[in-house]
């Protein structure tokens, strides 16, 4: 019986651990997918800003705001009912799209006085609590219980997403365009997108220690269950014969036994004298 129990909570374990490992690969994944949509972004528009090209200008523009909407989209992940990226909110979908957000951008550089004033104005509304990110925009919780879960308001994921937004809306036509300072926030905000991407990928480096140690501990439970099957295999699978044999004989001792006991029952201090 205890070894049939070590058996049963070695799969539990098991079970346990592979789902761990199923979710943390989706999240992988997912993280994939947002490093790569961000690709040559920053350094297309870092040649096109230096060059002063309009046209490239626009283009990279274009290539950010599809690489944002890629970006939120994989950052939706779920496994069953669990979204992996909403920290502790589980049930709740991180983003519902981009196209608030860059309303929100839009109206604060609208407002900006200029560059710099638009960049305080945005870690406002990126970091305070009561800013626009985590009242509009984040839908999930920004704690994760869970050890190997990571949330969308991660400072790398932040950071990817507030500067591919800058960069959406930093074409000749925005109101980004019109600050005073315009080529040196996008030439900034070119060089945050290409540190963000670099801390996805410390991000990502993270979570495969979280990966590794969970095909150590399977590989473990392996050898520990083909250890536990050969010893229970060991104690249960007996041969038939042999065990009606060994039966018989301990029913012939047992009976022995109630008839020593019955005869003991019976003795008494007259018995012993007679």
């Amino acid at each position: 019986m205890l070894s049939q129990k070590a058996l049963t909570d070695l799969t539990s374990e098991k079970e346990v651990l592979d789902l761990r490992n199923a979710r943390l690969s989706l999240v992988q994944s997912s993280l994939t997918t947002v490093q790569e949509s961000s690709t040559g972004i920053a350094a297309s528009m870092l040649s096109a800003v230096v060059g002063n090209h309009e046209t490239e200008i626009a283009t990279a523009s274009r290539d950010a705001k599809a690489a944002l909407s890629t970006t939120m989209s994989a950052l939706n992940a779920r496994y069953g009912e669990r979204f992996l990226f909403a920290g502790d909110a589980t049930s709740s979908i991180p983003f519902a799209g981009s196209d608030q957000l860059l309303a929100d951008i839009e109206a604060i550089a609208q407002m900006a006085t200029d560059a710099n004033d638009f960049e305080t104005q945005l870690d406002d509304y990126f970091r305070s609590p009561t800013g626009g990110w985590q009242q509009n925009i984040y839908q999930g919780n920004t704690t994760t219980s869970d050890p190997d879960g990571v949330n969308a308001d991660h400072e790398a994921i932040r950071s990817q997403i507030r500067n591919l937004a800058i960069l959406s809306l930093s074409g000749p036509d925005g109101s980004i365009a019109n600050l005073d300072g315009y080529s040196g926030l996008i030439e900034s905000t070119s060089l945050k997108l290409s540190a963000s991407e670099t801390a996805i990928t410390n991000l990502r480096a993270d979570l495969g220690v979280f990966e590794q140690r969970i095909a150590d501990d399977l590989e473990s439970l392996a050898a520990e269950e083909t250890i536990l099957t050969a010893s229970f295999n060991n104690l249960t699978a007996r041969d038939q014969y042999e065990a009606a044999s060994e039966l018989q004989s301990l029913e012939t001792t047992l009976e022995a036994s109630y008839m020593i006991t019955a005869r003991l029952s019976q003795l008494s201090l007259l018995n012993y004298l007679g």
